[in-house]
């Protein structure tokens, strides 16, 4: 069997590194990895691929930026070819990047039938792409493999065929196990100059938080209150970067004593960074899972989270709205010891991808 594995966005490397490396024990699966570049950086992508011990890209598409429509219209063009080359029997795709909806609908114009990991979540926020990127790219899958609950409910609830349908796990988690010693061992902290559970880790991205003054002037206070606190590690996207210095605000933000701007790190460091953290406050999605299974509570703001079950029995507190003064609640309470006791979800265990392969083989060899 030949599956080709779409990866287009960084969280994407972490969840076909423990499919690629399951796929790999049998030698009757060729597993082969196609780099949309849907989100490039020489440097970092380079970083993620050594560090997660992934084989250079068989294809690299060297999409790069654009808008949605055009991302997803040039990943479609290029990678149609490489299926009539390639002439794969099953395409995996991961999350809900444009990588993910364009590469799918290429694939079952072909009749190839699509795996879709980590299907079923929903945030219930259709104003988001990556919503509609989940919900077209289930409505086309031939198998769905789900991380949680909420996705065998909300999968049903959208008539999805129960066969169709598989609870495994999740793989971010299994990039989590596979590598969380490894990350241990790094000597990050000292040369930072801070001790495990002295600072609180931030990190900001989403659009709708940092391409705004308001938005940014709102993460500048909850930087200051935070660093009152303990010292702040904020590891800044370019993104919210490029928008700090439009708004001029990147001078405030570093002028703030206790807190250390950082680049962008890779995935070792930065899972090294979060399990020696006091707290986390982010924006992101993955990070929600990540800190779930660490058992360190994780501030994010997001109006809806397509990951209940963070929130549901984990660690992740969700706040609607850049309020500094809410964060603040939350940052006291917690450091007083007052978060709540989270758990680990059911199958968040190491071996999501070893689950995934057994049900290839058993369905489709």
């Amino acid at each position: 069997m030949k599956i080709l594995n779409i990866v287009g966005a960084r969280p994407n490397f972490m969840k076909v590194a423990p499919l690629h490396r399951a796929f790999s024990r049998y030698p009757d699966i060729e597993s082969k990895i196609i780099h949309t570049g849907q989100h490039y950086d020489a440097r970092m992508s380079d970083v993620f691929f050594n560090q997660l011990e992934l084989p250079q890209p068989h294809y690299f598409l060297g999409i790069g930026g654009g808008t949605h429509t055009q991302q997803t219209a040039k990943i479609m063009l290029e990678f149609e070819p490489i299926l009539a080359s390639e002439k794969p029997d099953v395409v995996l795709v991961v999350g809900d990047v444009n990588s993910t909806i364009a590469c799918a609908l290429v694939a079952v114009k072909e009749g190839i039938p699509v795996l879709h990991v980590e299907a079923g979540l929903r945030s219930g926020d259709r104003r988001m792409p990556e919503e509609i990127n989940r919900i077209l790219t289930d409505s086309i899958s031939d198998y769905l493999f789900v991380t949680e609950q909420a996705g065998l409910d909300n999968l049903k609830r959208e008539s999805v065929p129960d066969e169709k349908v598989h609870f495994v796990g999740n793989v971010m988690i299994d990039s989590l196990v596979y590598y969380r010693q490894k990350s241990q061992q790094l000597d990050l902290l000292s040369s930072i100059g801070v001790e495990p559970d002295s600072y609180i880790l931030m990190t900001m991205h989403r659009p709708a938080n940092v391409d705004n003054e308001q938005g940014l002037r709102s993460i500048v206070q909850i930087a200051r209150n935070t660093a009152r606190h303990k010292t702040v590690l904020f590891p800044i996207h370019p993104r919210t970067l490029s928008n700090m210095e439009k708004y001029s605000l990147k001078e405030e933000l570093e002028a703030i004593s206790q807190v250390q701007l950082m680049e962008p790190q890779g995935y070792l460091e930065f899972l090294h960074l979060m399990e020696s953290a006091a707290l986390i406050i982010t924006d992101s999605g993955g990070i929600q899972e990540e800190t779930t299974y660490l058992q360190v509570p994780c501030l994010t703001f997001r109006d809806t989270t397509e990951r209940p079950v963070t929130v549901e029995i984990g660690t992740n507190y969700l706040l609607r709205d850049l309020n500094p003064d809410t964060v603040e609640e939350h940052v006291q309470a917690i450091l007083d010891g007052k978060a709540k006791q989270g758990q680990v979800p059911p199958f968040w265990d190491g071996q999501a991808a070893e689950r995934i392969t057994t049900i290839i083989r058993e369905k489709l060899m």
